[in-house]
């Protein structure tokens, strides 16, 4: 199933529209587009099956980070895993293999508008994010293949990535021990990076509006 969560703004528009009492063209273009942003970046997380509160309870609980860098706002969804006595990176996390970046629906970016994730330039819209991980190097994934189970991805998955960026790696001050994502303004705000902890290991991924510098 997926949910949809309605912005007020969103409903006084569709009561605006019902009553007759519509804005000017150009102001209801622009407000269409405005609407149609933040309903997107307010879209929930899509559930394989069951209730939202059953994915929560699962024992990876289903989490989502909002964040926003200017007028771009996005949400990320992900399995919540906890590293529980084993050892992640390089054995749970096999390195040099594709991973979902979390536990069960694959890991979905949705972004309000178009940006640079990485580098990687993509439209407004949702797409999957996996990384292929080594000890030195991470590279991930963008992939138009959102509403699906995290794994196995396989050749058919892969046909239809959409571009991948590489990160190199950092150490956590101490034990993480259930995967998070938050996410960190950098500089002016103007840009940011989710940031994914998991055991000891932290990895930043850069996420900026379209036409933004971003650093190499």
């Amino acid at each position: 199933m997926r949910m949809f969560r309605i912005l007020p703004a969103a409903l006084a528009a569709l009561a605006l529209a019902a009553c007759g009492d519509q804005p000017p063209a150009d102001d209801a273009a622009s407000q269409a587009a405005a609407e149609t942003a933040a309903a997107l970046a307010a879209t929930s997380c899509w559930i394989a099956e069951g209730t939202l509160e059953e994915a929560q309870a699962r024992p990876s609980p289903l989490s989502e980070t909002a964040f926003s860098v200017g007028a771009l706002q996005g949400t990320i969804c992900y399995g919540a895993p906890s590293v529980k006595g084993r050892t992640i990176m390089g054995e749970l996390v096999p390195f040099g293999e594709p991973w979902r970046l979390g536990a069960n629906e694959a890991t979905a970016l949705h972004l309000s508008e178009m940006a640079m994730v990485g580098g990687v330039h993509v439209e407004a819209g949702s797409y999957s994010l996996y990384a292929v991980p080594t000890a030195t190097e991470w590279t991930f994934y963008l992939n138009s293949n959102v509403q699906r189970w995290g794994i196995p991805i396989d050749d058919g998955v892969r046909a239809t990535d959409v571009g991948s960026f590489t990160v190199t790696p950092e150490a956590t001050e101490a034990p993480v021990e259930t995967l998070t994502f938050t996410f960190e303004p950098v500089a002016d705000g103007s840009v940011g990076a989710l940031v994914m902890e998991w055991e000891s290991t932290r990895v930043r991924i850069p996420i900026a509006p379209m036409g933004t510098p971003m650093d190499d």
